[in-house]
Formats: C-alpha cells, sequence, structure tokens
C-alpha cells in the first residue's frame, strides 16, 4: 500500500542490527531509573485493570511507537511484519492498493498515488483525505495500524470514504492487488526531446533511468536535443537511488550533503565520467507532491546550474531516515540526519523554489486540493539555515517564501499526457532554447 508513516521518507540504505538488549543496553546511562519504572509500573497497571486483556508485547510495541512518532512526522517503530513489508516496498514489489500516505490532523492524508495500480485507477488524488475504511473512522488510528488495514489478499476489496476540499465525502472501493512498481517511464517527443518520469526511488531506479536513457538516445540517432525530467507527484524513496540518478546527468561533484548530531557530515558526490547526458538541455519538473529523494535531485541539478527547475515548490522534506532492525524485534526507523543541497542550503520545510513557475491551469488541478506541505506537520523539524552559513546561487530563503503560495497539483490522470499543460511548458522552453541565435 504506501512507504510508509511518510512515504515521502528518504531511506539510507544501511542499516544497523542489534540484539535489543545491546541496544537498551548501550543507552541506559543516558536515562533515569524513574524512567523505566514508570514504564514498567504503567505496563503492569494496564495488564492488571484495563477493561480486555492486553499482551506486554503488545503494550511495549505501542509504547515505542507512541515515543518515536512524537519526535517527528518520520521517526516510528516497526514489527517484524511493518519491517518486512517495508523491505517489499523498498524492493517495488508488494500487496495493496498503490497510494503513499502522510497523517494530518489525525487523518490519512493521499500525497500520490503510484501510477498504474488499482488507486490511481480508482481516480484517488492527492490531498485526498481517508475518513473512514469500510465504514470505520481512521481518525487517531495510527498511520501503521491504516496500513495494516488497507493491505490484504490480492483479489479482495476495500471501501475507502474519501474528503475531497469542501466536496461531501464520498466512496470508492478498490481491489487490493500485488503492486509492481516500475519506477521510470520513457518516451521520445517530437524535436528529439526526452521525456522520462520517476515515479519513486526504488532499489533499480538508476538501472532503469540508464537504460531509458540510452533508449532515448538510440531513438534519436545520437542526437538527444533535450531532456524533460518529470518528478511530479514523486514521493521520494532511497538516498542513494537519489544520488545515483543524479549522477546520470553530472560527471562528478557534490549531489547532496547529508549532516547528522554534532554537525557529522558527509558529502556524497557523483562519479566522474558517470553521466549518460552529460550536456542536454534540461527542465525539471516539479510541484507540491515532489518530495525527498525528488527534492535531493531537484536542488542538485537546480545548484550545479545543470536543469532549469519548473513547476510549482516541492514538499520541503530535507530529513533523512536510517532503519536499524532489532533482532527479533522489528526495526527502528529514526530521523537521523538532514540533507544539504551542493551550495549548502536545507530546505526542511521550505521546498525547492522553481526557476520557472508554471501551475497547473484550473481545469487541469485537481479540485479543492489540501496537501500539506512537510512544514506544517505535525512535529515537523524545523529549517536549520544554510550549511556553514553558505549562499544558494539564484536562491535564496526570501526566494522560497515568494513563491510558496499554495497550488492545486496537476490531476494525476493528466500527468505526461498530451493535454498535460506544465509539460506543453517544458517542451515548449526547451524548444525555444534551440531557436534562440547563439551569441558570438
Amino acid at each position: 500500500m504506501t512507504k510508509r508513516a511518510m512515504l515521502a521518507a528518504t531511506l539510507l540504505s544501511a542499516t544497523l542490527s542489534l540484539p535489543i538488549g545491546a541496544a537498551i543496553g548501550a543507552r541506559v546511562g543516558g536515562a533515569s531509573p524513574d524512567d523505566f519504572a514508570l514504564l514498567v509500573g504503567v505496563i503492569d497497571l494496564v495488564q492488571r485493570d484495563f477493561v480486555h486483556p492486553v499482551s506486554s508485547q503488545q503494550l511495549t510495541a505501542d509504547a515505542l511507537k507512541g515515543m518515536l512518532n512524537r519526535l517527528d512526522p518520520h521517526s516510528d517503530y516497526m514489527d517484524e511484519q511493518e519491517f518486512r513489508q517495508l523491505q517489499s516496498e523498498i524492493a517495488g514489489r508488494f500487496g495493496g492498493l498503490g497510494i503513499q500516505i502522510s497523517q494530518q490532523d489525525g487523518v490519512p492524508m493521499v500525497i500520490s498515488p503510484i501510477e498504474d495500480t488499482p488507486a490511481a485507477s480508482a481516480g484517488m488524488q492527492p490531498g485526498d483525505r481517508i475518513v473512514a475504511v469500510d465504514g470505520r473512522s481512521t481518525r487517531g488510528v495510527g498511520l501503521n495500524d491504516i496500513v495494516r488495514i488497507l493491505r490484504g489478499t490480492p483479489g479482495t476489496s476495500v471501501k475507502l470514504t474519501i474528503a475531497r476540499g469542501s466536496d461531501a465525502p464520498f466512496d470508492v472501493t478498490i481491489t487490493r492487488q500485488i503492486i509492481e512498481v516500475p519506477t521510470v517511464k520513457a518516451r521520445l517527443e517530437s524535436d528529439n526531446i526526452g521525456y522520462v518520469r520517476i515515479t519513486q526511488f526504488g532499489e533499480e531506479t538508476p538501472k532503469d533511468l540508464v537504460r531509458s536513457l540510452d533508449d532515448l538516445k538510440r531513438q534519436a540517432n545520437g542526437e538527444l536535443k533535450g531532456l524533460v525530467l518529470d518528478l511530479r507527484n514523486d514521493p521520494g524513496g532511497l538516498l542513494t537511488s537519489a544520488v545515483a540518478v543524479t549522477n546520470a546527468f553530472i560527471d562528478g561533484g557534490t549531489v547532496v550533503t547529508v549532516r547528522g548530531r554534532g554537525n557529522e557530515a558527509q558529502t556524497l558526490t557523483a562519479q566522474p565520467s558517470g553521466a549518460v547526458v552529460p550536456n542536454t538541455p534540461m527542465v525539471v519538473l516539479i510541484n507540491g507532491a515532489s518530495a525527498s529523494a525528488s527534492e535531493i535531485v531537484a536542488g542538485a541539478l537546480q545548484d550545479r546550474r545543470r536543469a532549469t527547475i519548473m513547476g510549482t515548490p516541492s514538499f520541503g522534506k530535507g530529513s533523512v531516515q536510517t532503519v536499524m532492525p532489532i533482532k527479533d524485534h522489528g526495526a527502528v526507523r529514526l530521523t537521523t540526519a538532514l540533507y544539504y543541497t551542493p551550495a549548502g542550503r536545507s530546505i526542511q520545510g521550505q521546498g525547492i523554489a522553481p526557476d520557472m513557475v508554471v501551475e497547473a491551469p484550473k481545469d487541469q488541478q485537481v479540485a479543492g486540493a489540501i496537501l500539506q506541505r512537510e512544514g506544517v506537520l505535525q512535529g515537523a523539524i524545523r529549517n536549520p539555515g544554510s550549511l556553514g552559513g553558505t549562499g544558494s546561487p539564484g536562491q535564496s530563503a526570501e526566494r522560497v517564501e515568494d513563491q510558496t503560495t499554495f497550488s492545486p497539483p496537476i490531476k494525476f490522470d493528466l500527468i505526461g499526457k498530451p493535454e498535460d499543460a506544465q509539460l506543453k511548458a517544458a517542451l515548449a522552453h526547451l524548444q525555444s532554447r534551440r531557436a534562440a541565435p547563439k551569441q558570438e
């Protein structure tokens, strides 16, 4: 169904496996014995006096979830089943409906349906709020619990009650199926301009992108004149995938800097001579549902002056999550760092401001969409400012503020279609660059 608890989450691919005792023992010096006594005492009280029996395992898992969920919108505890589901999602094959969701004001909210899935076919749109599942309210239900409810045997159906803008809630019945996500789609447009859409950043995305770019070059007889990279409605995925995707367009240099606690920083770079199309003029399309790994790519190409960023401001998720398996107990997903673009700017809570603002026409927008951005999510980390006090070429915090006026995203089923006005604008921009007289 989703990439969980904000499936716009960017995940570090490296993980740490610890026995639960070792994980606790390593930290016990930093916690008061009274804190542990309080936790154990409350668990004992609930087991003794609650109206229904509750296992200590359930209470412990719920306590861990509550502790981590209160940190920020992206940290969480996953039991073994949830951890296996996450691994399946990252691999790009999982069972469910095919939507990425977050939680806003206690209600699940759609960040984006995944292309060519039951949710997309049923007409789900960014900003839709799932107010009930099979007639039962979702308010206050944990996001992972919503995931479990929505998952099920392929071929079975689930009824969602959807609130869209100010319209009256309506029901949508969706049949579950195995979701196998092809994350890259490409075609050659007129004038030998390539169009590539990335729907999310999975393990196979960089390989699929390179294959698609090679195919486009062959179709253009080696004369690829321009390229549109469409990251609209792309909720993110793996950090390593974002770096490798960026490397398809630039040779060497910084892609993103990741800084964790204590100002420890790691700079991730592109490989020298690794670009498939190092000089082809580019436009990158983004919108308010472009998040995380999408923003890493867009920010890197913008700072490196490799592409013109076009569309509307992105979601603004600038944090990195590390998944740490705990032996026999699932895993912890913890926000461990913030990422910074090559110019040293954090987009946490602000997003990438396009070089050219191009909104979808009113008749192509999701009517009444209420798509919240990262900065207004409960517990969202505040933007820390630039890395080392460096500036940003062509983009300041004030410029971001000037361009953060809400604009509903384009209807999902119009993305990449011939009538897609934002895509038309991108193609026209590339064509006008070719037609412009060269300066002597």
